[in-house]
């Protein structure tokens, strides 16, 4: 199989979007906010906004399976409040759940969590539950900066974050660690806040001792982990100075990167400097880059056709298509051998 850890529901029927604006619209007056159930959307529209977008370019490009998380940028956690947040999470995870419903053999949910800047953690812990419990959910999108570039809150590695911590070691399920729109003007939302925050969130890691506490508890850094790949050389160097343990026994137990790098030379540093068994083939297809690259012909977030043309053995593919998300999301993992797959 060819499993796709890094996918979100970019495509959703316009009468998403106008509820959501409605609500954004009526924060002053709460009282006169849309209700969830005013939201009607059929599942035929679903599967036009899914067979026409996400399962077309999935088929073209010959992959079988998507971890579906609602949209990044919708997220929008410093907008209105927790129950603003709880809301809005409420309905954008019920609409993955039901995509997964309609294509079971394509789709597996991943949650976005009704984090709120300055909210305890703690108040995301029953959305979690659902998601896993009645929805099948097989991880989480964890945003590190809820207040939407600004940064207020704890690094990952403090106790603030631990009772999601403990939620996820329960249940077996990893935490992408992505953040959504940029409220701050001088971070461009995709290009400079998302990289930033893969970044940032490594970085948190290597300074503190998460992981000792935590020993099963895993992140996938998406979009290739950023500037870590790159300046792998610095954060070992950094390691050291701290006087942590090298970088394979301190983290690469517990972190992994995605492939969401959109271009044949940052996927070959990628995989040439993380070990393969620390990479996840994934795409964001539909997402941050959707045109078509002059120099290529293809389209950017084609990622199979970098993957299939880096210096890598089969068993390496294998790995990196299926063999390492089956192993870091074990929810899914077990939901595919439910199947007999």
């Amino acid at each position: 199989m060819i499993i796709d850890c890094h996918g979100h529901y970019t495509t959703a029927p316009k009468a998403l979007e106008d509820w959501r604006n409605r609500q954004v619209a009526r924060l002053k007056d709460p009282a006169v906010a849309p209700k969830a159930s005013e939201l009607a959307i059929s599942d035929d529209e679903l599967r036009a906004s899914i067979e026409t977008n996400q399962l077309a370019k999935m088929k073209e490009r010959g992959s079988d399976l998507t971890v579906f998380s609602p949209r990044a940028s919708f997220m929008a956690h410093h907008v209105g409040n927790f129950e603003t947040s709880a809301t809005w999470s409420a309905i954008c995870n019920e609409l993955c759940f039901r995509v997964s419903r309609l294509f079971p053999d394509n789709f597996i949910g991943a949650a976005m969590l009704p984090q709120s800047p300055g909210v305890d953690p703690r108040t995301c812990i029953p959305e979690l539950e659902k998601c896993v419990k009645e929805y099948g959910f097989v991880a989480i999108n964890l945003n590190p900066d809820p207040s939407g570039g600004h940064w207020t809150s704890p690094p990952l590695s403090d106790r603030h974050w631990y009772p999601i911590y403990e939620k996820m070691v329960e249940y077996d399920i990893p935490a992408m660690i992505h953040v959504s729109t940029s409220c701050n003007a001088c971070f461009h939302t995709t290009g400079a806040h998302y990289l930033n925050a893969d970044t940032t969130a490594f970085m948190q890691c290597l300074t503190a001792d998460l992981f000792h506490d935590f020993p099963t508890l895993k992140f996938v850094i998406p979009h290739g982990g950023g500037a870590v790949p790159y300046h792998w050389g610095r954060f070992r160097g950094l390691a050291q100075e701290l006087k942590k343990p090298l970088l394979k026994d301190h983290l690469l137990n517990n972190i992994f990167f995605d492939t969401c790098v959109y271009h044949q030379p940052g996927i070959d540093l990628l995989t040439k400097v993380i070990p393969v068994a620390n990479v996840l083939f994934a795409s964001e297809m539909i997402g941050a880059v959707r045109g078509i690259d002059p120099e290529t012909g293809h389209y950017y977030d084609d990622t199979r056709r970098y993957i299939d043309a880096a210096a890598l053995t089969a068993e390496e593919r294998h790995q990196i298509y299926e063999g390492n998300a089956r192993r870091v999301y074990p929810r899914l993992d077990a939901a595919l051998r439910a199947k007999g797959k």
